[in-house]
């Protein structure tokens, strides 16, 4: 097999620290005839927990399930929570949207020219405003309503879809409704979200107008791991821009609507590329 010709896979893994993993590590790739192109690592002292990412070529013939099925001695041992995946495997997305589309129109250009290593599996919406942005990109639209008595009904219909899509994430790209704890334990880690972040921090209506009248000056948004916390999830990413004292509130909403779009995207660059480890209320980035 040629270097052109090796196959690549991508192992994360997270255990309690001790001595002795980089080497079980590094041996069994080793053993198994691979070679590591890039390797990152980090013990949080005050978690007790040690988190890896391997980026490593098949120097022989070997498959993903071989190497699984191997690897899961080495796993155990040390009590590993572990993932293993081809380097060139796009995960499957569903992108959820409501009224607000520069998110979804960002994240759907980036996926087209190759900037985002997913596959869009679906689009889904409480609303029809994107029905047609969905079609352009040739990506199944489905709308799914959303009303207090139909809530349950609503993230059943969302959860079966992910299932029988095989969808490993689901974005919430400005998708402006609550996600239930439920929906939350079943999906856990799985779920991005993006909104504003402001210092001070302003909530409700026109938070950009809420903004401008106290004379904002940075301009900010956060990515994180929905969780059954509204907005408190394990943070991801986050953007910031510096405004001046001129800047009108429908500038500072434009602001806004860029730094979401860059940390959003950011966000799922990353967990798509599998470089994002949970560590409790926190994540390991190992961009």
């Amino acid at each position: 097999m040629t270097a052109e010709q090796r196959d690549e896979y991508v192992l994360t893994l997270s255990c309690p620290d001790r001595p002795g993993i980089v080497h079980a590590v590094s041996s069994f790739l080793f053993t198994a005839g691979c070679n590591i192109e890039d390797s990152q690592q980090f013990g949080d002292r005050g978690t007790g927990l040690f988190f890896m990412r391997v980026h490593f070529s098949a120097v022989g013939p070997v498959t993903p399930e071989r190497l699984r099925a191997d690897f899961a001695a080495v796993g155990e041992a040390f009590r590993m929570d572990w993932q293993l995946h081809p380097a060139d495997e796009k995960m499957r997305v569903v992108l959820m949207v409501s009224r607000f589309g520069h998110c979804l129109n960002d994240l759907l250009f980036r996926t087209r020219i190759g900037a985002l290593p997913i596959e869009v599996a679906a689009v889904v919406s409480n609303h029809t405003d994107f029905a047609e942005l969905a079609a352009s990109y040739a990506i199944p639209f489905h709308h799914i309503p959303v009303t207090a008595e139909t809530k349950a009904e609503a993230e059943a219909r969302l959860l079966s879809l992910v299932e029988s899509e095989k969808v490993e994430l689901v974005v919430l790209a400005r998708y402006m409704q609550v996600i239930s704890d439920d929906l939350c334990k079943q999906l856990p880690g799985r779920i991005i979200n993006i909104h504003h972040s402001f210092l001070p921090s302003f909530k409700g209506a026109r938070p950009y107008h809420q903004a401008h009248a106290r004379g904002v000056k940075l301009i900010g948004a956060t990515a994180h791991y929905v969780t059954a916390e509204l907005d408190e999830g394990p943070i991801i990413e986050q953007e910031v821009e510096r405004v001046g004292h001129d800047v009108t509130p429908r500038r500072l909403a434009a602001v806004g609507r860029d730094v979401e779009c860059q940390a959003l995207a950011r966000a799922v660059q990353w967990h798509s590329e599998r470089r994002v480890l949970l560590n409790g209320s926190r994540t390991v980035v190992f961009a």
